[in-house]
Order: C-alpha cells, then structure tokens, then sequence
C-alpha cells in the first residue's frame, strides 16, 4: 500500500501519461509539489515516476491506474488514495478521450465512454478532491474551445466539455470563501499525438498560430488557478477565435463546422 510519506499535500493529476497530463506533472514535480499520478496504463505512470523522481528527488510520487470511466474503478482509486492519507492541494483534471466521427456511428458503449470520461470522472474528483482537501484547493478541469459552440461530427466532446466548463463556473460560484479556486481551462489544438499533428497542419496557417504546446498551456492553466479565473483560454489566437465567433450567427457556424469536420473521422480510444 503506497502512503503519505514526505508530505500530506498533493497536487492530483489525471490522464498524466498523456501529452498534457505529463506536461502538468513535469511542472508541477519541478516546482517541488508532492504528486498523484493517474491513468488508465500502470506500466506508463511507473515510467513517468521514475522519471520524475530522479529529475526531483525531494518529491513524492504515488500513481493509481483507473479506468475513469468506470465508476468501480474510479471508486477503488480514490479509496486507496483516501487510505494514503494524502490531503489534496490541487487537483487537474487533465484526462479526455476526443473520439470525433458522425453521432449515427457511435454504440452505446462509446457513447457512455466519452461522456463519462469527459463530464462524470471530472465532476466526481471534484466532489473526491473538495472532501480530501488540504486547508486550500486548486481545481483545474481542462475543458476545450470545442465546447464553446455546438459541433457537428464532434457533437459528444464539444457537449460534455460545454458541460464541464458551465460546472466549473457553478462551482467556483459555491465555493467562494471556502479556500477552493476553480479554473476551468479551454485549450485549442496541442500537438500531442499524430493525428493531431495532421488535423492542424491541415488547418494551415490559422492551426499553426492556435496551436500551443502542452508546456504552454499547462503554464497558462497553473498562473490562471492562481488568481481564482473562472475561464482561461490560452492562446492570443484562441481568445480572438472564440470573440469572432460569439459574433456570428449559430447556423452560419453550424453549417461551417460540418462542412469542415464531416471530412474526419476518429476513434482514437
């Protein structure tokens, strides 16, 4: 059983094998915090707590594989971490699973998947964290600029991140003055995997300028939980995107964001 050792406050990280997840736990390792790794491969968080440790030696590391979308297993998680008797000081709900093709080709299974991943983990480790705090918490969900209109061809993600981002502003909301700081974060494109690689190159010049790194937004996400933002869009070229279309007509947009991404199909989980 993994405890608490040289410290009771942790910074709980999510999806923290992935791109973003990896580059939260890098940061926040360097800045001396004490972490929680989660994930889905064992074999992965093992890596990246080598890997930490020995680039900082004066932190604790703990990881705890979970499926997130499986509400016993996400249970057996936070039990153990609770029996740790780890406080949390921050919690970064960086997992996600961006499955994008026509809502007619999704089975239950899929559709019960992203929506849990997306929405129902992220909610339920808020509700995990705020019980477990330390005497103050930082909540960071990283939600997506996808959820800021309705799309086509992406209608699950863009819908559960919408969601996520709406909790968040309800949660801060609720937990003024009472130590909590929730963030909710909207990141464009990062360049994290292949496929995404190719959808911004695709994109040409406006994907090469939206596009930030993980570091980058990861930077951003920690600087904006810290002075209490309700939302943060990283990214000059992110903010004025989501300005210019807050000016546009919903069907103008809808049938825009259709004609684009009825093009790609992916099943990346």
């Amino acid at each position: 059983m993994q405890r608490a050792e040289r410290g009771e406050i942790y910074t709980m990280i999510t999806g923290a094998a992935g791109g973003l997840g990896s580059a939260f736990s890098r940061l926040c390792a360097k800045n001396g915090e004490n972490l929680i790794l989660t994930g889905r491969s064992e074999g992965k968080l093992r890596l990246l707590k080598e890997k930490l440790l020995a680039e900082n030696p004066g932190i604790d590391v703990l990881v705890f594989a979970a499926d997130l979308s499986d509400g016993h297993s996400r249970g057996e998680m936070t039990a153990k971490i609770a029996e740790a008797g780890c406080k949390i000081g921050r919690l970064i709900n960086a997992a996600g699973a961006d499955i994008q093709k026509a809502f007619s080709e999704y089975t239950q299974e899929k559709i019960s998947f992203q929506c849990r991943v997306n929405f129902e983990a992220a909610a339920a480790l808020c509700r995990f964290a705020i019980g477990h705090r330390a005497k103050e918490l930082e909540i960071v969900n990283i939600s997506s600029v996808s959820g800021l209109c309705p799309m086509p061809y992406f209608a699950l993600y863009s819908a559960a991140k919408s969601a996520l981002t709406s909790f968040s502003a309800a949660l801060r909301e609720e937990m003024k003055g009472k130590g909590v700081k929730v963030t909710a974060v909207l990141p464009g494109a990062m360049p994290t995997r292949e496929d995404i690689k190719e959808q911004i190159a695709g994109q040409g010049l406006w994907g090469k300028l939206a596009a930030k790194p993980p570091e980058f937004v990861a930077r951003k996400s920690l600087e904006g939980v810290k002075k209490n933002r309700r939302r943060v869009i990283p990214g000059f070229w992110n903010r004025a995107l989501a300005g210019f279309m807050r000016l546009l007509p919903l069907s103008w947009k809808l049938a825009f964001i259709a004609r684009r991404w009825g093009k790609i199909s992916k099943d990346a989980f």
